[in-house]
């Protein structure tokens, strides 16, 4: 399914009335979501429109992480105007030089900037949790671990123990809940595909942040797993390793962090592999497929822990290995 990259009707009147009447409007990529993204170029002026139509998108959410990450000195696009009742909203513009394009033309340069992103991480785990964000709760990774039995299982054809699955992650998941570790923002989606490279090194250790609108207040391992452990680019065992002992040789640590980071890995993942089958099967979006090896790969290498022996044990039971990785035939895409 094609993303209709057509302006929405009201974008030229938005962009007048804040002042960029006469600039074009020229069509970025979207994301998994209903949001759409433009690049407004008026002379050497530039800036970003976000398109998060109602009811599918609400943009608040972003603005108030946006602005409370700003305030904090951390580097979210500005808002230049915004539009909630049409879900318009005008950004300050970071460029096109993601973390991820960067470090395939210069992979040379991997293990240092992965050493930035994590000192961000700790820069931000410094600080306590933005007020008001609702708590990653066991509610929370429940709901978010149960997409895959909610979704892989049945295009896989496996008839799988739900009850079971859910009962296993009770036994895990108090490992993260109970560490003494800070309740800190958690960004939720802080890979290197939504981290810009900008010119000011003085900036939030140079890198720019997207698509934290989803967050919430929680442990810190889980946004270092969205960084090592990333669903569209491979992170090497060694730098996963290096960075995890960069982080904690860092930031405040308590308990057995490595384990929660395990745990958060093993659920982060089970929940992207039933994110992905269902952007195929709801929405239409077979590219997706692409990436479920890679994640087959982490969720086992999470699974591998001592700490997931419960969830581990009921994969291998309700999980044949040829069920995993490479799902899809072509037969079935179509």
């Amino acid at each position: 399914m094609a993303m209709n990259m057509i302006p929405p009707a009201g974008a030229p009147a938005f962009l007048a009335d804040a002042g960029w009447g006469e600039a074009q409007i020229l069509p970025l990529a979207g994301d998994a979501s209903f949001r759409r993204y433009f690049r407004i170029v008026d002379g050497a002026r530039r800036s970003i429109l976000m398109d998060a139509p109602p009811p599918h998108e609400d943009p608040r959410p972003f603005i108030s992480v946006g602005e409370w990450l700003c305030d904090h000195g951390f580097a979210a696009p500005t808002i230049l105007a915004r539009d909630l009742d049409q879900g318009l909203v005008l950004l300050e513009d970071f460029g096109d030089e993601r973390v991820r394009e960067h470090l395939d033309a210069a992979p040379s340069e991997e293990m240092a900037i992965y050493a930035r992103a994590v000192d961000l991480l700790v820069d931000l785990h410094r600080v306590p949790a933005q007020a008001g964000l609702a708590p990653y709760d066991r509610a929370v990774y429940q709901r978010e671990a149960g997409l895959l039995t909610e979704w892989f299982a049945p295009a896989a054809g496996l008839d799988v123990d739900a009850q079971a699955y859910a009962a296993a992650w009770d036994k895990v998941l108090p490992i993260a809940e109970r560490d003494a570790a800070p309740v800190v923002t958690v960004l939720r989606d802080y890979h290197a595909e939504n981290i810009m490279l900008l010119p000011d090194l003085s900036r939030s250790q140079g890198l720019g942040l997207l698509d934290f609108q989803d967050a919430l207040a929680g442990h810190p391992a889980y946004d270092l797993v969205s960084l090592l452990q990333d669903a569209r680019r491979d992170v090497s065992p060694a730098v996963e390793q290096a960075m995890l002992a960069h982080y904690q040789a860092n930031a405040p640590v308590s308990g057995d962090f490595e384990a929660a980071y395990a745990v958060l890995g093993a659920q982060r993942n089970a929940k992207i592999i039933g994110i992905f089958i269902r952007l195929w099967k709801r929405d239409g979006k077979p590219r997706y497929l692409d990436f479920l090896p890679r994640m087959w790969g982490l969720l086992e290498r999470d699974l591998a822990h001592p700490a997931l022996a419960p969830v581990a044990d009921w994969f291998a039971a309700n999980v044949p290995t040829d069920a995993r990785g490479q799902l899809m035939s072509d037969q079935d895409i179509a």
